[in-house]
């Protein structure tokens, strides 16, 4: 949801920054890669050894910057296909080295909480699901736009239970993470319900490659009949 309606109040801050980015002979891409080592760098070294405030807070500001390369390529006069699978690979990877690090440290805890290391393996599965049912209708395609938990919800929820649990607020990080599994799962329903309604749902795709062709039902019948005739 996020996505879609907070782009412009965080244009104030976002564009002056690209701006000078841009003025510097930076690239988007370099700025995907940089965020990207960083937020996997603090995610799988503060979270374990349970600095996570400081997780929290150093991994919402390099996150931000998916939202700078962004308007740093529209600057440049758009971005490209090759960023763009860049970009999205790399959220991949970001939000897989979070909620894979809360994992872990559920799991080496003095007292284990294996409820919580489980949520948090689904939040990692159903995130990338989520993502993958948008990229493969659009592929098709079939536009999908929104949803419950898209990525911004998910690192609001997530870094701010993780920080406000880093302060000693007792209880808001098993909140945060119930809140994002029962979200994620119901998102990826949702998206498929999208799809699942969209006028080119039933259109048909073509065969992979080397897999056999049926022109017809009439012809698959008559194929398994001729079958039935050389035994």
């Amino acid at each position: 949801m996020l996505s879609v309606h907070g782009r412009k109040p965080a244009a104030v801050v976002i564009e002056p920054i690209a701006r000078g980015l841009c003025k510097l002979g930076i690239t988007p891409n370099m700025v995907t890669l940089t965020g990207t080592i960083l937020a996997i760098g603090f995610a799988l070294w503060l979270i374990p050894t349970n600095h996570h405030f400081a997780a929290a807070a150093l991994i919402g500001l390099t996150v931000a910057t998916d939202m700078v390369d962004g308007t740093m390529a529209r600057m440049r006069g758009g971005g490209t296909k090759f960023g763009a699978t860049l970009d999205a690979t790399c959220d991949r990877l970001t939000d897989g080295a979070i909620f894979g690090a809360l994992a872990f440290w559920f799991a080496i805890k003095e007292e284990p909480n294996e409820v919580l290391m489980a949520l948090c393996l689904v939040i990692l599965v159903s995130s990338q699901v989520t993502s993958y049912v948008k990229a493969r209708a659009e592929a098709s395609g079939i536009k999908v736009i929104g949803g419950l938990i898209e990525r911004p919800e998910r690192l609001i929820i997530g870094l701010l239970s993780l920080g406000l649990d880093g302060l000693g607020v007792p209880y808001v990080l098993a909140g945060g993470l119930w809140v994002l599994c029962a979200g994620s799962i119901y998102t990826v329903i949702e998206r498929l319900v999208i799809v699942g309604k969209s006028d080119a749902a039933a259109e048909r795709i073509e065969a992979p490659t080397g897999a056999r062709e049926f022109s017809s039902p009439n012809q698959m019948n008559s194929d398994d009949q001729t079958v039935e005739d050389h035994r």
